[in-house]
């Protein structure tokens, strides 16, 4: 790809609101004998209370790992709230923000959203932002404009490392962004950070998700500014998400 040399690829499983024990083990020990000699760095985002067995398991591995949420406030009477120090404590490098269904099913505002990248990143936890427009918004024409009032939100304190562009109307839909749909969002929000820091947005990475699966994955990895995928439903299959994997060295 001609974006490896500056960015590593980052493919990444949200496992949702999914899994047990033994499912875990199972699929972790399926990925870890299947990503020898990958180029990209592979995360998974698991639930708040397999946390510790995915740390665990993926310990000895190439495999990196994740939260889904995380509670903007650092400590205190928030019964339900899992702190950033709290996921930092045990060695989590990464964890979403601001997830469509977060924002949607949740109420979430590109406010809250913003403090809680900042709770992370005041841990030294990898924020990775999502983004993303409804197919109202799409069809309106406003994808850029609703995807810069959500990056603007972040921009104010801190310039992100890593941006998933996920379109709401292609999460779980079968419906997918054509590559080209996906790379002139990503080629805008790249151009969109650089105006406040052209060298970071060189670095930054921007993963697409919506309905990526192994057939897809190939044609939207060619593309110049997507610099890999925010996999749902397929990352928990083992087979389909190392195929997706592998569409990273192609």
């Amino acid at each position: 790809m001609s974006h490896s040399s500056v960015r590593r690829p980052f493919i990444a499983g949200n496992w949702k609101m999914h899994g047990s024990v033994a499912s875990n083990a199972a699929l972790l020990a399926a990925l870890k004998a299947g990503l020898a000699g990958n180029a990209a760095e592979v995360a998974v985002f698991a639930p708040y209370p397999y946390l510790d067995q995915v740390a665990r398991l993926a310990a000895d591995s190439r495999l990196v790992w994740g939260a889904q949420d995380v509670s903007r406030h650092d400590m205190g009477a928030y019964t339900g709230e899992v702190s950033a120090a709290m996921l930092r404590d045990f060695g989590c490098r990464y964890a979403l923000v601001g997830h469509s269904e977060r924002r949607g099913l949740h109420g979430e505002s590109d406010a809250l959203v913003a403090e809680k990248f900042s709770a992370l990143a005041a841990v030294g936890i990898v924020p990775a932002l999502c983004l993303g427009e409804t197919l109202a918004e799409r069809q309106a024409g406003e994808t850029l404009s609703v995807v810069f009032r959500q990056l603007d939100a972040v921009l104010a304190s801190h310039v992100p490392a890593l941006l998933a562009y996920e379109p709401v109307w292609a999460i779980g839909t079968g419906l997918t962004a054509s590559p080209e749909e996906a790379q002139a969002v990503h080629l805008a929000l790249r151009a969109h950070v650089a105006k406040q820091d052209a060298a970071a947005a060189i670095g930054l990475r921007i993963v697409y998700g919506g309905s990526v699966k192994a057939g897809n994955a190939a044609a939207l990895f060619a593309m110049p500014d997507i610099d890999g995928a925010l996999v749902g439903g397929a990352a928990l299959n083992a087979d389909e998400f190392l195929a997706i994997c592998r569409a990273t060295n192609v």
